[in-house]
């Protein structure tokens, strides 16, 4: 049937198919999409048919869900073989010689045991490799059937489930979507164009197929002419008309070769549509021509990136199974020397943590410094408040001369005002708290993420210890403010200050004592709270871990979680699949 298809691109076409069909069989598709065609349609749209007579191979046919897998079609034109076929699913191989086979494996023993007997779906790949000297080269995948409404045995859900299905291969961007539409429904309202627009309302990526021509109503061959030239719902792949065989035909015997030749017939006398021919929008032989070419193309636009995007997954999933790779040695010294190992990365994480060197998520020291400067910034603003208070000593004078203020009055106003600094002083420990917890817990996990016997208590200790901090940090602020109730600075400095700011200046809006105040804990509540909470809590903890090593219960404390070991295969699987798709 086919066998003069584009003989002269043979060389150019199979290559670029091969490579999609190959990453396919390697399992790609899991990790990336690949460029392919999809080819969705209504119940009884006609699909089959057409499949059928792209491969040659007599599909199933019936009422109901007929397709209840995704049947990867791989056709190959190869010269030498009459005829043959291999059905893979569930990592099974059956060889085909003779065509009459493929209907009863296909339709019993491979749907059945992907999809459950019965009339349930599956996400699951079936493929079938068909070669012959009569075929053209292409792979399409064929979706279930949408259906509208469950049949006998059929979940409520059955059209749900099989649309989400189809929109999972035609949702993305690599997706070729074939829609089959049959030439005597209103095609606006076909379920199959509705959903492949839903996803490309551009139709950029959308072929349709214009099926059973015969069966059109008279009077009604203008309009579907015009669809098939664009002018209804225009696609930018446009449109191609094909007449399959019917059931009759099948049941009288009508070979896929003598359907070809009826076909062309058929568009050759018809009034209206033998236009078609010249312009090369009808029959199967022009549709696997313009499939080929379609595919070819896309294949061939998508490779960089699809190369680009192999790499990156490459790189990252073998950084991602270092970190869980081998595990602890089996016997008891190695396992020792590997906990030792591990928990000495850990300690020395810590101290690189608090003194800046190591950033793993964010960078810890640039999130202190913004709440150190919110508290400064804070510390500021409180001064437009207390330069109020000479308003309040001038309330409160009794024998004093201008210029002169109450020792007592002053001193009252002033601890007021610091003392209002309290709670933002305690709510900078517990923001500072905050930060380091999580950058420790990233430290946590990062070292000891196979490892949850060992994480649990690394958590609890850091957790227990900041605590312990905490109480430590906020007794000492509260000391702090005890001490600055004391009114105090060197008489020098505070002489200095009065000469540089001047004592007009002064009499008006500043009271140095108070800058001095500000300045002071401006600076020591940070180098407190970074003492307590960072630099202590590393020491601390640094040893509290280390100590696990005394009589430690090796093969508890390196227990790996079952989804550990389940990550590293996957992960391993993952490669393997990557890998296999660059050699």
């Amino acid at each position: 049937m086919m066998g003069e298809v584009h003989s002269h691109l043979e060389e150019n076409i199979r290559p670029y198919i091969d490579l999609i069909d190959t990453l396919r069989s390697v399992g790609i598709q899991k990790d990336l999409a690949l460029p392919t065609i999809v080819v969705i349609g209504d119940q009884s749209s006609g699909k089959s048919s057409v499949l059928e007579a792209l491969s040659g191979v007599a599909l199933p046919r019936g009422k109901g869900i007929v397709t209840r897998c995704p049947l990867e079609l791989r056709l190959k034109k190869v010269t030498g073989v009459n005829w043959k076929a291999v059905l893979t699913y569930c990592k099974k191989k059956t060889d085909l010689w003779i065509q009459h086979q493929l209907h009863k494996i296909s339709k019993t023993a491979s749907q059945n045991e992907l999809a459950g007997k019965g009339v349930g779906i599956s996400d699951d790949l079936i493929t079938l490799e068909v070669m012959s000297p009569d075929v053209c080269d292409l792979t399409l995948i064929d979706l279930p059937g949408i259906a509208r409404v469950p049949l006998k045995g059929q979940p409520e859900d059955i059209g749900e489930q099989i649309k989400r299905l189809i929109i999972k291969f035609i949702e993305k961007q690599e997706t070729i979507n074939l829609v089959v539409v049959p030439c005597n429904i209103d095609i606006a309202t076909t379920e199959a164009l509705k959903m492949a627009q839903e996803v490309d309302p551009e139709g950029k990526r959308t072929v349709a197929i214009l099926t059973k021509p015969d069966l059109i109503d008279k009077g009604t061959e203008k309009s579907v002419l015009a669809i098939v030239h664009n002018e209804v719902i225009p696609l930018c792949k446009g449109y191609t008309m094909v007449k399959c065989r019917g059931q009759q035909q099948i049941d009288d015997d009508i070979s896929l070769e003598q359907a070809t030749q009826i076909e062309r017939d058929f568009f050759q006398n018809h009034d209206y549509f033998r236009c078609l021919l010249k312009e090369d929008k009808a029959t199967i032989k022009c549709l696997a021509i313009k499939l080929t070419q379609e595919l070819v193309d896309h294949i061939k636009k998508s490779l960089p990136h699809l190369d680009e995007q192999i790499k990156k997954h490459l790189w990252d999933k073998r950084n991602e199974l270092k970190e869980c790779e081998g595990g602890p040695p089996q016997d008891p010294k190695g396992a020792k020397q590997f906990l030792t190992q591990t928990l000495k990365r850990f300690s020395d994480q810590i101290t690189s943590l608090s003194s800046g060197e190591l950033i793993l998520e964010e960078n810890l020291f640039a999130q202190l410094r913004a709440e150190f400067k919110e508290w400064n910034d804070q510390l500021s603003r409180s001064k437009t408040s207390f330069s109020d208070s000479k308003a309040v000593s001038q309330e409160n004078r009794g024998r004093e001369l201008p210029g002169f203020s109450n020792y007592k009055v002053f001193e009252t106003v002033l601890q007021k005002h610091v003392a209002k600094l309290n709670k933002p002083a305690n709510d900078l420990l517990r923001g500072m708290k905050d930060i380091i917890l999580e950058h420790l817990l990233d430290v946590v996990n990062h070292c000891f993420r196979n490892y949850s016997v060992l994480k649990n208590i690394t958590v609890s200790k850091i957790n227990n210890i900041l605590s312990g901090q905490q109480e430590k940090a906020e007794q000492r602020i509260s000391e702090q403010f005890k001490m600055e109730n004391l009114i105090y600075t060197q008489d020098p400095i505070f002489l200095k200050i009065l000469s540089e700011i001047g004592n007009e200046q002064f009499s008006k809006k500043q009271l140095p004592m108070f800058d001095k105040k500000l300045q002071r804990m401006a600076d020591q509540l940070p180098m407190m709270i970074s003492l307590f909470m960072l630099k202590e809590t590393a020491e601390v903890l640094s040893t509290d871990i280390l100590g696990l090593l005394d009589g430690a219960n090796v093969s508890e404390l390196l227990f790996e979680d079952s989804d550990v070991s389940k990550r590293r295969k996957d992960l391993r699987d993952h490669l393997d699949r990557l890998t296999g798709s660059v050699d």
